[in-house]
């Protein structure tokens, strides 16, 4: 392997650093998910099928893995901010390119670098990670992730807001506006972080593979964080179709305000973030497994219940942001030089993880609708606290 330079000086993190570094992580999140409450207005702008618009959101979910793949290991490569400050310039292309988009063919090249280019997010953790002291290393990272909860919570409703006012292209106008704003604002005000990796771009990517073959806390990570995502996308992929069933007889906006519900998950991010600073982060991660499972067992018995959906949502997002939070303090620990690099895998794993229990919930519900759902999570949940507990006692005996 290519070797590093030893670690180098760091800014301090100041407070209004962190928060240029939370409210840019809420906003260049949001950007993936505007389009999924646009979608029935684009069908009709372009005279297409509703199947045919939501290529637009699956591409741009295709366009954010392949950034996460390509683009974020280069952080350990290149000077932090620069990076950071390219990748905004390109977004700020990718969505003017769709506000001003001729047919969905373009639309939908325009959303997959919309995708490519939001990744922006997994560039600033780790890099609040990397400025944070370590004995506080949790509690910013929890609060630079409860930015990136709140703005996938709340861009549907903004989005869709937006949308049946003014349209949707004009959605995408006010993103743009929004992105050339916080390109300004990192301009200015974020510190430079010098890149410690020495190889290029080829090494790189292998030392990914090596990265995954001799840290076997970030494979246990890796595997925590897939697991508890994918129970977490199979509950949200089937609420609306339990809600439109005869016992609720609701619709999407209902499915969408539970989505504020979710609210929690950010309180719980910076809760678990200091608490990750406090305690053992494999301890911990064990109560925020357990949560995930109770969550399914409240999940189960709630079928007829609002009250009981929305008490299981609170457990649910607490338990998946508290463990997600967790993974990250643990592998930002690991190799100081190589942290975004580290990221890339754990978040592929993460978004390999939920694409796959959004897919498992779909084949489940048709044979045995909610609680095949419910199976499903609590036997994800089950599974990943049983690897995460055998590895525990493993490491306690070595």
């Amino acid at each position: 392997m290519t070797a590093t330079t030893s670690p180098k000086t760091h800014p301090h993190l100041t407070s209004f650093t962190l928060w240029i570094m939370t409210i840019a992580t809420g906003l260049v999140v949001a950007n993936i998910y505007y389009n999924q409450p646009l979608l029935v207005d684009i069908a009709h702008t372009f005279n297409i099928t509703d199947k045919k618009a939501q290529q637009v959101s699956l591409f741009t979910q295709i366009g954010y893995a392949t950034g996460l793949l390509f683009i974020i290991p280069l952080a350990d490569m290149l000077k932090r901010k620069r990076l950071i400050l390219i990748d905004f310039a390109l977004v700020i292309v990718s969505l003017l390119s769709s506000a001003l988009a001729p047919s969905v063919t373009v639309l939908t090249i325009a959303g997959f670098l919309v995708g490519v280019s939001s990744v922006i997010p997994q560039l600033l953790i780790p890099m609040a990670a990397h400025l944070a002291k370590p004995n506080e290393r949790g509690k910013k990272i929890g609060f630079v992730m409860s930015g990136l909860l709140i703005g996938i919570l709340l861009s549907r409703t903004l989005s869709g807001f937006v949308g049946e006012h003014f349209g949707w292209r004009a959605m995408y106008y006010i993103a743009t506006g929004l992105m050339l704003a916080m390109w300004l604002m990192i301009f200015f005000f974020l510190p430079e972080v010098e890149p410690d990796y020495k190889g290029n771009y080829k090494n790189l990517m292998k030392s990914l593979i090596h990265l995954v073959k001799t840290q076997p806390k970030l494979r246990m990570a890796a595997f925590r964080g897939a697991l508890c995502f994918a129970g977490f996308s199979a509950f949200w992929t089937t609420l609306v179709f339990l809600l439109k069933q005869p016992q609720f007889n609701e619709g999407s906006a209902v499915a969408g305000a539970f989505g504020l519900v979710g609210a929690f998950g950010a309180l719980a991010a910076g809760l678990m973030g200091r608490l990750s600073d406090k305690m053992d982060s494999y301890k911990l991660s064990g109560y925020t497994l357990l949560l995930v499972l109770i969550s399914f067992v409240i999940f189960y018995f709630s079928s007829h219940s609002i009250i009981g959906l929305v008490i299981g949502v609170i457990v649910l997002d607490m338990g998946v942001q508290a463990t997600h939070i967790s993974n990250q303090s643990i592998i930002f620990a690991l190799i100081p030089e190589a942290r975004n690099r580290l990221n890339t895998v754990y978040m592929v794993s993460y978004f390999i993880g939920g694409a796959s229990g959004t897919f498992l919930a779909s084949q489940v519900w048709k044979s045995y609708q909610w609680t095949g759902v419910c199976a499903i999570g609590a036997a994800l949940a089950i599974i990943a606290l049983a690897a995460h507990l055998l590895n525990y006692q493993k490491n306690v005996r070595n």
